[in-house]
């Protein structure tokens, strides 16, 4: 509709007011990015604050764009807690990136729904492609390239990836064994997986308590032992139980433990348990050589995922799951109703990714993926992951100088557990002055970091991962940490 309709602001989509308003847009992102170190890391506003902001229903006349950039800064942002910003060392990281921002920017422009082949060809045959470039760059088994009977996928989270690998291993089991078995189905896995699992199995109908979630402590540096392993599924089997899948994990949320890949990936082959490894966040130092050894016996695993959205310059989401088998995703996960027949599907000359997930629809995802590989290229991806580890490697020795404080468990990539240590005779060993210390620490809202609990102690989490982050960051939110300990110790 060329003319304006009347009392309206903006067209659906009109090609030249969509120059003139998303360049205003860019602009105020842009100018964003170039103040983010003046807002608190960390939002400091109390819940519920917004609803006494903003009015109670929406307005019935359109209002200029400009009204509402000026509410976004006002209003919006400071709500928002900024994990872009160089002095966020939270959780892990989610990154943003120029090129994965443009590829974003592009995927919504075009907004297509590529559910199947024929919604958009170029939209599955650009995933399949970028999934195995990226298959090559971590030196994947063959058995993981789309060539063969398995392949890659782009999900939404690990949270999915686990989901639909444990269905479909389920499904596969139950084709053997029958479905009255669903509830001699165990899962196993250690103490320190992500509870993304456990949310799995709810969803999955399994019997909760047959997810092993088995014990870990500081002898294997909280990694998974395969003697336990191998002991709690000798024991289900004994009690008539069927063990049927395993998920390793390469960089746990707690303290980036690594589970033997190698030794359980034997165990699962001669018990014939589906093998999963999520390495949601550490898979992306894979592609550097010297960081590879922490996923060798993938060869062994059935599917392994990896966030591209976390520590690889693409903007969330990106989960990329590849599996050895996708038939047996597709027989979990496919239907064919007849309004989407279509001959490319029919003849099985085509990928058909609705098959491979949860969803129907799906958006262009791997066009953030292409771009940043693109315009970072691997060399320049390694750079950007090796420059975080060395500046963990930074705190993690400013923590060892001084004897207030203890590196709790080995670092192995871009994250640093440490507590402070507590005064003799501490009655709760210091857990409650860890505490004190991290709300302190976050009540500056100069820096934002988070914890964790291993063995009964609370240990704050340092992780380094931000895109815009430097070693004058780093110092700055150690110097932070050596102030509010003072305080605190000093009050004690």
């Amino acid at each position: 509709m060329e003319e304006k309709e009347e009392g309206s602001g903006l067209r659906s989509m009109d090609s030249e007011q969509l120059r003139e308003e998303a360049h205003k847009m860019v602009d105020f992102i842009a100018d964003y990015y170039k103040t983010i170190e003046n807002f608190p890391v960390l939002s400091q506003v109390q819940p519920g604050y917004l609803g006494k902001l903003l009015p109670d229903s929406a307005p019935d006349h359109p209002e200029p764009l400009q009204h509402v950039l000026n509410d976004i800064q006002e209003k919006i942002l400071p709500g928002v807690t900024h994990w872009q910003s160089p002095n966020y060392f939270a959780y892990f990281p989610s990154n943003s990136s120029i090129a994965g921002f443009l590829g974003e920017m592009l995927s919504a422009g075009l907004n297509i729904v590529g559910f199947s082949w024929i919604t958009s060809p170029a939209a599955t045959e650009l995933e399949t492609i970028v999934l195995d470039w990226l298959a090559k760059a971590l030196n994947l088994p063959d058995d993981f390239y789309s060539t063969g009977q398995g392949g890659g996928v782009i999900q939404g989270t690990a949270s999915e990836a686990v989901l639909v690998v444990l269905v479909a291993a389920r499904d596969k089991i139950l084709r053997r064994v029958g479905r009255s078995a669903l509830n001699k189905l165990v899962t196993y896995a250690s103490d320190q997986t992500h509870s993304a699992l456990q949310k799995a199995c709810q969803i999955g109908g399994l019997n909760p308590e047959l997810c092993r979630l088995l014990k870990t402590d500081s002898s294997t540096n909280y990694a998974l032992s395969p003697d336990v392993l191998s002991e709690a599924i000798s024991s289900d089997i004994t009690s008539g139980l069927i063990p049927f899948f395993l998920c390793a994990t390469v960089g746990t949320t707690s303290s980036t433990a690594l589970d033997p890949l190698p030794a359980l990936g034997r165990i699962a082959k001669i018990n014939n348990i589906w093998f999963h490894v999520d390495a949601a966040y550490a898979g992306s130092a894979g592609i550097c050589p010297e960081y590879r050894h922490h996923i060798d016996g993938v060869e062994e695993a059935d599917s392994f995922n990896m966030n591209a959205h976390k520590w690889f310059l693409t903007n969330f989401d990106c989960s990329l799951l590849w599996v050895k088998d996708r038939s047996a995703l597709i027989q979990s996960l496919s239907t064919n109703p007849e309004f989407l027949k279509n001959k490319a599907s029919q003849e099985n000359m085509v990928i058909d990714y609705k098959d491979w997930q949860i969803p129907l629809g799906r958006r262009f995802r791997s066009l953030k993926l292409w771009m940043v590989l693109r315009l970072y290229g691997l060399e320049g991806l390694r750079s950007y992951i090796r420059n975080h580890i060395d500046l963990a490697a930074y705190f993690e020795e400013l923590v060892a100088q001084d004897a207030r404080f203890k590196i709790v468990v080995p670092r192995t990539f871009s994250l640093v557990c440490f507590r402070v240590l507590p005064p003799p005779n501490s009655e709760d060993h210091g857990n409650k002055l860890n505490h004190d210390l991290l709300d302190s620490v976050n009540a500056t809202g100069n820096v934002f970091i988070t914890h964790t609990v291993l063995s009964g102690q609370y240990i704050l989490r340092l992780a380094v991962g931000a895109p815009l982050t430097e070693k004058r960051h780093v110092k700055g939110a150690w110097q932070i940490l050596q102030d509010k300990a003072t305080a605190l110790l000093g009050s004690l």
